[in-house]
């Protein structure tokens, strides 16, 4: 039995997760975390309904509070999927869950890493913010991904998938759609700006001109 800990956020494994940590429930469960040293998910809450999440581990406790709050940070470790779940587990006031650990099914191309990093250094120049994240090879999917600006779904269905390659194609795909959306809209821009201004106009040559 996990304890669970819903949010509406999307954590990957490696992934260090920082919480201020205030409702009662999980001031007992980050207690427990601490006593015992169990471990809790935290299975993303979309479309109304838990189904997937992380694992994930108390690394720390950062800073606690005089009314039992505390900020703690926290390291995500492997996927699970829930099968049965429970809004208090027995004798606590937090929720938990029966859950399947999901395991990938193969490993990452290096081609595919190094596509994914050219688009993501494309992504970032066009929007010109700042220097795009830099990655040795290897590394995994999970390490990238809330830096492509992905949707909380997007987000939630790259968790879901079980294949290292699905998701490298993944993120290349929304990349390769969202690129060309976001060089449109720096156009658009730069035609709002040019708006009112005078403008200068090549001469068209009408010589060969026909009727």
């Amino acid at each position: 039995m996990l304890p669970l800990f819903p949010l509406e956020l999307v954590v990957y494994p490696g992934e260090t997760l920082s919480l201020h940590i205030f409702e009662k429930r999980y001031q007992q469960l980050i207690k427990d975390c601490e006593n015992d040293g169990v471990s809790f998910g935290v299975p993303t809450y979309i479309d109304k309904k838990l189904e997937y999440g992380t694992e994930v581990t108390l690394r720390k406790i950062e800073k606690k509070y005089p009314d039992g709050e505390s900020d703690i940070i926290c390291i995500g470790k492997r996927v699970f999927r829930i099968t049965n779940f429970y809004p208090k587990l027995p004798n606590k006031l937090y929720a938990g869950g029966e859950v399947i650990y999901l395991e990938d099914n193969d490993r990452t191309a290096t081609e595919l890493q190094e596509e994914l990093l050219r688009n993501i250094a494309i992504l970032y120049l066009e929007l010109t913010i700042d220097r795009p994240p830099i990655f040795d090879i290897p590394f995994i999917s999970y390490q990238v991904a809330h830096k492509v600006g992905l949707a909380l779904h997007q987000e939630y269905h790259l968790l879901t998938l079980r294949s290292e390659l699905e998701r490298l194609n993944y993120l290349i795909g929304h990349l390769k759609i969202t690129i060309p959306v976001v060089r449109e809209m720096n156009r658009t821009k730069e035609v709002i700006k040019m708006n009112g201004h005078f403008k200068n106009f090549d001469p068209l040559d009408f010589e060969d001109f026909e009727l």
